[in-house]
């Protein structure tokens, strides 16, 4: 009963003070499926999508590996809706592994990616998306209809999926 109360009462009360998407985003963080490597190579695969890592693996404790162990399938399945949307080439750099910042919406929880700066990609997101404040270290940031984060780190994208973005 209280999760159906806050399914409905906090959506509505959110409706009323202009706050719905960032409740509908916390709401479908909140229903997570963690999927192993194998899982979101497959989905990857399917969707045309590319990976790398510097060091050729997918070791989730190496640094230099490109691991989705642990992905949350929101994410999966986000990444796998930017390049539908899009229509680029999207190359996932980096994932779950260790050797990115810690935190609730980390890479080591399953909420962030790494893909390659291509033009396609960042001429999408720039045109599609909107620009909001720069992040604390300065990347610039837009944030898409969904309520996902899209910064620029320089030399990749760094995104955060609250959700799948209409998947």
């Amino acid at each position: 009963m209280k999760s159906l109360l806050r399914r409905v009462a906090v959506p509505l009360v959110a409706v009323v003070v202009g706050l719905l998407p960032g409740v509908v985003a916390v709401e479908q963080a909140s229903a997570l499926t963690k999927l192993t490597h194998s899982q979101a190579t497959s989905i990857f695969r399917a969707a045309g999508l590319t990976w790398s890592s510097s060091g050729g693996c997918s070791d989730r404790y190496n640094s230099t590996c490109t691991s989705f162990e642990q992905i949350n399938d929101s994410t999966a399945y986000g990444v796998r809706t930017l390049k539908t949307a899009s229509g680029c080439a999207v190359n996932i750099t980096g994932g779950t592994e260790v050797g990115h910042a810690s935190g609730t919406y980390s890479h080591w929880n399953g909420y962030k990616v790494d893909i390659s700066k291509y033009t396609c990609v960042g001429n999408y997101i720039h045109n599609t998306f909107t620009r909001i404040a720069d992040r604390g270290d300065g990347a610039a940031q837009w944030r898409s209809g969904a309520g996902n984060i899209y910064a620029d780190e320089g030399n990749h994208w760094d995104i955060t999926y609250y959700n799948c973005g209409g998947c």
